[in-house]
């Protein structure tokens, strides 16, 4: 026989076993056996077999006991056993005629092929489950021994009613990242972001427009989940927490030049489209040798280093900059020696043109105009946190890094330059034993990520998905629309790979046709068996000529782009407020699509006295700074 040719794809379809036919066979047997007891009891009745009172016995023998009776008695009672025989057989071969008939009636009927085109099905309780959405159930041993059932933890992804229309929360905690589409207004703040923010015991940081998050979360995370809680406000005087960049660049170790180079990257390069110009790049080299003699200043003379006191040296109206470039390449930085990446900044600048060194000192000094308001000068002149506080401080810490939206624009850069670091200076540290990776951090981090692509493009970003979560990092972005985030002016442009590094990704119902031709194609192609009946003959005779069927197997996707686009919203009263949770569809990778239902917190009693917990008014600091040039020193 010719083997079956091995091209099926997917666990759901390799993993089906081809049906055995055991009808037939079954049959088949019946019909033997039938024929046996038919003889037994013809036989029995030709005997006439009473009891011991005379009485005619009704009793049903098995059906081979016409084998031991002629085995016994067939030299005596040949003619007997010849009838019964006979009518054995006459059964038999009635049975065994319809079981060939059956064979052929089901050979020649036409059979559809459920796979043929695709076999994208939604996913099922057991998918969920084996996804690790779903707790599982419990096994016979966890019954037997009383454990208790596993509980399911981690982010919250959306939700998923049964058939029933029992509501379950999805929820994943494995190390992979999650990617959200979600249009403005569509509850993704109130169905995932506050749901896991108000169950999240470890460190977050959270992006955070308006402080609508800070409000509602910041309470429970300080007094229940027992985080510390950073307001970093860097455009408001009321109660935030301070940060300076230069606290983070490592000073004095073989990381200075390269830590100062990307801090100086971030700044000329606000929006992350790349440096192009000239002009863009002589300010990054002037930067640099000005950012690194500040710091060096400040190590050896007390002085305070920051960037307005950066912008103050590059603008001072009461000094030439000839001779800030002098300074800088005579000055005594390491061992009485001047650094070489200092002295070159400053001989770049003597030996330019004064018109062209002009223009280079204005470019400069452009970047570093958000550094004069004051309230934000105030707020990055010293550290009250550090970076590694977010995993290595004695309990979690929760960072609100918070941006009203007219201030939005303006503070980019420096959200870039804060969420850059972040992302570098935790995840460079990494080392084994008995090749396994051991982790260098007290508690995971959640980088809670709305509207991430406003941001700009930040590179560090897109390239440490791919490994970040073995540094205990688990990213949570949340976009608008695919658009958005493919943008060529102000997202990752079309050869992103942030969608290829996120395990999960989840959707409400777009806005964009493009988004919707995303999530078709991500849902797969299935196929539909479509019957087709053809009828000939007078519609007005009693019977009509013919009537055929035809069974076809037709290709379409498992949601179609228009389907997708016409998902259930949720429902809004007249003042905007929802009320009742819309559609969504959730995708883990190597399993089907789920087609869920969007979680509501305020609808949960759980969450919704969790969210009532008032946010404190003050922000918790991490380090005592007793001035603004002082070090600080870890509470």
């Amino acid at each position: 026989m010719k083997p079956k040719i091995n091209n099926a794809v997917g666990p759901q379809v390799r993993d089906r076993k081809p049906k055995k036919q055991r009808l037939l066979p079954a049959l088949g047997a019946v019909s033997v056996l039938g024929g046996l007891q038919a003889a037994t009891q013809f036989f029995a009745y030709t005997f006439n077999y009473q009891d011991n009172l005379g009485g005619h016995i009704n009793h049903v023998y098995a059906p081979w006991s016409i084998l031991s009776w002629a085995s016994d008695w067939y030299s005596i009672y040949p003619d007997e056993f010849m009838r019964s025989g006979s009518i054995g057989m006459v059964v038999t071969t009635v049975g065994l005629l319809g079981v060939a008939i059956a064979k052929v009636v089901t050979s020649n009927s036409s059979k559809a092929s459920e796979y043929l085109h695709g076999s994208a099905r939604w996913a099922e309780k057991k998918d969920i489950q084996a996804a690790g959405l779903l707790p599982r159930e419990r096994t016979a041993l966890e019954v037997v021994t009383g454990k208790d059932a596993p509980t399911s933890t981690g982010v919250y992804v959306g939700g998923w009613e049964d058939k029933d229309g029992k509501f379950y929360y999805l929820r994943h905690n494995g190390p992979e990242h999650v990617l959200t589409y979600a249009p403005t207004r569509s509850g993704k703040g109130v169905g995932l972001v506050v749901p896991t923010l108000l169950s999240w015991p470890q460190s977050t940081v959270i992006t955070d427009l308006k402080g609508e998050l800070w409000a509602l979360t910041a309470g429970w995370r300080q007094k229940h989940a027992k985080n510390k809680v950073l307001r970093f406000e860097p455009a408001s005087s009321n109660g935030g927490v301070c940060w300076n960049p230069l606290d983070e660049i490592r000073i004095g170790t073989e990381y200075e030049v390269g830590d100062v180079q990307n801090l100086a990257t971030l700044i000329v390069d606000p929006d992350g489209k790349g440096m192009d110009s000239h002009w863009q790049k002589t300010s990054y080299a002037l930067l640099v040798g000005v950012i690194l003699h500040a710091l060096y200043k400040a190590k050896n003379e007390g002085t305070p280093a920051s960037l307005p006191v950066v912008d103050a040296m590059l603008a001072d109206p009461e000094r030439d900059t000839g001779e800030l470039w002098m300074e800088m390449a005579t000055y005594g930085h390491v061992d009485g020696q001047n650094h070489p990446a200092v002295g070159s900044a400053a001989r770049d600048m003597m030996d330019r043109p004064e018109e062209e060194g002009g223009s280079v000192l204005s470019t400069a000094k452009s970047y570093l105009a958000l550094y004069r308001d004051p309230v934000v000068a105030r707020n990055v002149s010293k550290s009250e946190f550090r970076i590694k506080d977010l995993m290595n401080h004695d309990d979690p810490v929760s960072l609100y890094i918070v941006t009203q939206p007219n201030d939005k624009a303006r503070l980019r850069p420096l959200v870039r330059v804060l969420t850059n670091m972040i992302i570098r200076l935790l995840a460079d540290e990494m080392s084994f034993e008995k090749g396994r990776p051991v982790a260098h951090y007290k508690h995971r981090l959640l980088a809670m990520l709305d509207e991430f692509p406003s941001l700009g493009k930040l590179e560090i970003l897109q390239e440490s998905l791919a490994f970040v979560a073995g540094y205990g990092i688990k990213c949570y972005l949340i976009c608008q629309d695919l658009n958005q985030l493919k943008s060529r002016e102000t997202g990752y442009g079309p050869d992103e790979t942030i969608t290829s590094n996120c395990h999960v990704q989840n959707a409400y119902p777009p806005n964009r046709i493009e988004t919707a031709e995303h999530l078709s194609r991500l849902t797969g192609q299935t196929t539909v068996v479509k019957e087709q009946i053809t009828t000939s003959g007078r519609r007005t005779s009693a019977m009509l000529g013919q009537v055929s069927r035809t069974i076809q197997e037709v290709q379409r996707p498992l949601l179609t782009p228009d389907e997708c686009l016409r998902m259930p919203g949720p429902t809004k009263n007249a003042a905007g407020d929802i009320e009742k949770a819309g559609d969504m569809v959730i995708y883990v990778a190597g399993y089907p699509a789920v087609y869920g239902k969007q979680p509501l917190y305020f609808k949960d009693p759980v969450f919704q006295a969790r969210a009532s917990v008032d946010a404190p008014k003050l922000s918790d600091k991490l380090r005592i700074v007793a001035e603004p040039e002082g070090e600080g020193v870890t509470i």
